[in-house]
């Protein structure tokens, strides 16, 4: 594979890579100001902190006190997280709980503290499949739009991603509803399509999902290129594969620690055990943690598939570069040592 040889080396030439729900929400539910917050904050309060005390107040049904919460917190720079709305779950005692919390993050203070609020819900109602409900909420925030926001790509991000796991039909609807909300799907969008087609190895609908980025006018980023190769390796194209991580380098993208282990895993996959080898030693040097990751990831496979060579010469060169490795491997090391 000269592609191996090259990986140093740029290349001048980059290769170029080719209405559901229309129930309105109406509840009873009044957001009114708890007033003072019955704990003392402290001086430097963490988006953590907050996220327990949004736990404890949503788990008891103060809303009120979530939604004070959710305005303060902003202000104060911690922005939410995944943890935000965990108290969330799938069970009927705690789904009661949403349309009033929908009502009370209405009123939130408006800009991001709101935005960000709900778009925090919707990832959260996706994590639960909670799928109907999330677009629920999409359905009544397009219904209040410049009242209450703009909807922007990233609100729909969780659902196409849920989604393309599963149902890729209603995923590409959703991207259909995008439009119909005046929202123009992003790259991030398309990528969540893509890669479940190339999980599935399904490499024609992969090729279309590409072909759509190029005709709207995007540009395919890191992650494009990721499911690109995750796709090229699960069908044991891993040729293919390296060319298109030497065409992600040459353009100067970021190339995740998942697109080096999807080809870690091709090249063990069609038995290539010296090319795996000396793909991670082609690409040492550049990311220390990505070394780490790499090699011991490497080290590992080769050990469980009983690749005795080719383990001792990742593990000498991780003692010669400096990278630990755990008792397992390290026992590996040892005994094999004292064998020669």
């Amino acid at each position: 594979m000269l592609i191996l040889k090259k990986l140093n080396h740029k290349s001048p030439y980059p290769q170029s890579i080719l209405k559901f729900f229309v129930t309105r929400f109406s509840s009873s539910a009044q957001y009114v100001d708890p007033g003072p917050f019955d704990e003392p904050f402290p001086d430097e309060p963490t988006s953590a902190y907050y996220d327990e005390q949004v736990f404890k107040a949503g788990r008891n049904g103060d809303m009120a006190t979530v939604g004070y919460l959710l305005n303060k917190r902003i202000k104060d720079g911690c922005f939410n997280t995944l943890k935000t709305f965990s108290f969330i779950t799938n069970t009927e005692s705690s789904l009661k709980n949403l349309d009033p919390l929908i009502e009370v993050m209405s009123r939130l203070d408006k800009g991001l503290t709101r935005k960000h609020a709900f778009d925090s819900l919707i990832a959260r109602l996706c994590k639960i499949e909670r799928i109907e409900d999330s677009l629920r909420v999409v359905e009544l925030i397009t219904a209040k739009q410049g009242s209450w926001f703009r909807l922007n790509a990233a609100t729909f991000h969780p659902i196409v991603g849920a989604l393309a796991k599963k149902k890729m039909e209603e995923a590409w609807k959703v991207m259909d509803l995008m439009r119909d909300a005046g929202v123009s799907p992003d790259v991030t969008a398309y990528n969540f399509l893509l890669t479940a087609y190339c999980y599935e190895t399904k490499l024609t609908e992969a090729a279309a999902v590409v072909k759509k980025i190029e005709e709207e006018g995007l540009v395919a980023d890191g992650r494009t290129y990721d499911a690109l190769i995750l796709g090229a390796c699960r069908a044991g194209k891993v040729e293919g594969g390296l060319v298109l991580l030497r065409s992600m380098m040459d353009a100067g993208l970021h190339v995740n620690y998942s697109t080096h282990s999807h080809l870690i895993n091709g090249l063990l996959r069609v038995r290539y055990y010296d090319g795996a080898v000396r793909f991670v030693m082609a690409c040492k040097g550049r990311d220390a943690l990505l070394d780490k990751e790499s090699f011991g990831v490497l080290a590992n496979k080769l050990v469980n598939l009983g690749r005795k060579t080719e383990a001792m010469v990742v593990l000498e060169e991780m003692k010669k570069i400096g990278l630990g490795f755990g008792k397992k491997l390290n026992d590996f090391y040892e005994a094999n040592l004292k064998s020669n």
